[in-house]
């Protein structure tokens, strides 16, 4: 997904904002001291194969120092240790949204919602009410509408807001990131005309007279981006703390950002620093910036249990909403274009040598790739930085690996490369891919099942801002793959559902292994960090169409509580 452009942080500010704070937890273990807090009477998965189920669980610290029975486990309570009784309720590891653009999505909790805008008519006078809210000269930002719930499934314009957003310059992303629509003061503000060429990996879409009709594609939308005032670092922090919020109430803790540009680093460490970063972060920067972490030595997942960095995100292709995702063959419904080439894989070389630089750097490669032509350019381009650098642990990331060809597959066990993948957009998108792609190349979408049964590690995310930051209606979505309208009861490429084990653990001990943090959590055992969430129903034992309706109690990060339901 495209952001705006980052700003540079000199490798100085960088190692000032996270070395404070990089000594490593010390590890509690079994002592002779009395638990700080106890939790009894639930039944725990905990994603341990030696022991998948228990009644209790013991921390001192942060982290777990038994689990087992109740009577095994009350036995560390002492005088001071806070006993909480689960009441048979089930308790999983806190989840881990291994892809998520955590500002951005702060950022639009306060903007106008166009999610669900299901006409144009409803789209403009939202737009129009939101704007009539704002200081003249201030932005229209995020907004993630998706024009595919209106009929007919037309780009919307900048004339169709134009006459609502007078004083105010618009530019309002489609859910998936991948193209905006800017009203005419946004395209005047960033000179953009019916005589500007479409820039390499983007398009500026235009009527039939040649004009723009406001809406950009990927590579395109940088010049309004490059001419967008940007935030400063109240505005920055207070997105984070409302994206924080949201998290934890919905049981997760710990994210990987792959945005967070060095403002929004900065603003991790003020609130580490401040005791109010109260999710664990690993803060993923550009690929294109790889020098910058590696002149000083930084490799994959330097830090601390709560932040870290080290990862590096590309991107191979756009998105499959937007007609930019890069396949073999055309969209049935846009058979003039196949999808295009990020603006930096449109020079393949110039972006394989960033990776084998940052490869060689000891930095974790993880690309966004989309279409089927774009995966498997990118096992390629792994398969070459593996090759020639030699091997070690890389973790190597696809984040999305969306459209697979059956050969494609069996790569990804087989040069360990990790299918970093947001189950949540198989039943969004499924209402309309195969317009798009018809049902023979639909077979490799979203490919759980064929992916697991291949061997290889999945990693659960939500893409938030794009889609809910909401693991269990993505467990739901891994699970039944009933798309949203409704009109898929069995499942969308039914054959591709996995279990519900299958898919907490993507998003838990799956994400924790994506980066490189399966030592420190993903399941709940001895040693581990006391992550968990509990959750109102037993996930396991209802009817998997149930989960997407399923309550989070509790979250519990380190061992305290950051969320807790309030009573019904």
């Amino acid at each position: 997904m495209n952001t705006r452009a980052l700003l540079s942080l000199s490798l100085a500010g960088l190692l000032a904002a996270l070395l404070p704070s990089t000594a490593p937890a010390q590890a509690a273990g079994a002592t002779a001291r009395s638990a700080d807090t106890v939790l009894v009477g639930g039944r725990i998965w905990t994603g341990n194969p030696e022991q998948p189920e228990a009644q209790a669980l013991a921390i001192v610290g942060d982290e777990i120092v038994a689990v087992g029975s109740d009577d095994e486990v009350r036995r560390w309570a002492g005088p001071g240790t806070r006993v909480m009784e689960l009441q048979g309720r089930r308790v999983v590891p806190g989840f881990n949204d291994a892809h998520v653009h955590f500002f951005d999505g702060g950022q639009g909790l306060a903007s106008v919602q166009l999610r669900d805008a299901g006409s144009p008519g409803i789209f403009r006078d939202r737009i129009g009410a939101y704007a009539a809210t704002l200081d003249k000269g201030r932005w229209v930002l995020n907004g993630n509408w998706d024009h595919e719930l209106w009929d007919p499934a037309e780009l919307p314009t900048r004339q169709l807001i134009d006459a609502v957003t007078p004083d105010n310059p618009v530019f309002i992303n489609r859910l998936d990131g991948h193209m905006a629509l800017a009203n005419t003061l946004a395209l005047e503000l960033a000179g953009i005309t019916r005589d500007t060429p479409d820039p390499p990996g983007g398009s500026i879409v235009r009527d039939a007279d040649g004009e723009p009709t406001g809406v950009l594609k990927d590579a395109a939308m940088n010049a309004v981006y490059a001419v967008i005032p940007a935030p400063d670092a109240a505005e920055i922090s207070g997105a984070l703390v409302a994206a924080i919020r949201y998290a934890n109430a919905n049981g997760v803790t710990s994210v990987q950002d792959m945005s967070a540009s060095p403002e929004v680093l900065r603003a991790y460490r003020q609130l580490l620093a401040d005791g109010d970063l109260r999710v664990r972060v690993y803060a993923v920067q550009p690929l294109s910036r790889w020098e910058r972490l590696a002149a000083p030595g930084i490799g994959a997942w330097f830090g601390n249990d709560m932040l870290r960095i080290g990862g590096l995100k590309g991107f191979a292709d756009g998105s499959l909403g937007s007609t930019t995702a890069l396949f073999f063959e055309p969209y049935l419904d846009a058979p003039g274009t196949s999808g295009l080439p990020s603006d930096e894989m449109v020079d393949e070389a110039a972006m394989l040598a960033d990776m084998l630089g940052a490869d060689a750097a000891g930095l974790q490669l993880a690309i966004h790739a989309i279409g089927d032509k774009a995966n498997a350019a990118v096992l390629g381009m792994f398969d070459d930085v593996a090759r020639r650098n030699g091997p070690r642990d890389r973790r190597l990331r696809i984040e999305h690996a969306q459209h697979l060809r059956a050969i494609d597959i069996p790569r990804f066990k087989a040069q360990g490369v990790v299918a970093s993948m947001q189950p949540y957009h198989a039943i969004d998108d499924g209402r309309w891919a195969e317009k798009r792609i018809g049902p023979e190349r639909a077979r490799g979408t979203y490919a759980f099942r064929s992916l697991l049964d291949a061997g290889a590690t999945l990693a659960f995310g939500s893409d938030w801002f794009v889609a809910p930051m909401e693991p269990l209606r993505g467990i739901y979505a891994a699970v039944t793959r009933r798309t949203l309208d409704g009109a898929n009861p069995d499942g969308w490429v039914p054959e591709q559902k996995i279990s519900v084990a299958e898919a907490v653990r993507a998003f838990t001990a799956g994400s924790a292994y994506a980066e490189g943090q399966e030592a420190r959590k993903g399941t709940l055992e001895p040693g581990k960090l006391a992550d968990l969430v509990v959750l109102s129903r037993d996930i396991f034992a209802i009817d998997p169409a149930g989960i997407a309706d399923v309550e989070v109690d509790a979250t519990m990060l380190g061992g305290e509580v950051v969320y807790r339901r309030a009573a019904d």
